[in-house]
């Protein structure tokens, strides 16, 4: 029973992982080394033409900024998944976790990909 269960769980791991990666096209940067995935319900996107997406629906900044603000009020040990392709601008990246901080974020998550 308990190898069902165990099972089951890996399955439904791997394909929430394939559905979310899935949901936007951008190539991201790879690395050696990575940490374990966080989770969190505040992700943001950055194309690259670096437009934002907040959980998979576009935004403009001002949106951005709301819809962070709503997150902290929800949870305040929010932290931020920050996915962006790897030819879009740094400057957008560090745009985008200032924005958050002055919304009182503090945990950060930069999304990567395991180069194989």
């Amino acid at each position: 029973m308990v190898d069902v269960v165990l099972v089951l769980l890996v399955i439904m791991m791997v394909s929430a992982t394939y559905i979310v990666q899935q949901s936007l096209k951008v190539e991201l940067p790879k690395t050696a080394t990575s940490d374990e995935a966080a989770t969190s319900p505040a992700a943001v996107t950055i194309t690259r033409e670096g437009t934002f997406f907040y959980g998979g629906v576009p935004v403009d900044e001002q949106a951005l900024v709301a819809k962070l603000r709503v997150a902290v009020h929800a949870n305040a040990d929010v932290s931020l998944i920050v996915t962006a392709d790897e030819h879009s601008f740094h400057g957008s990246v560090v745009h985008v976790v200032d924005l958050a901080k002055v919304e009182g974020i503090t945990k950060f998550a930069i999304n990567v990909e395991r180069s194989k």
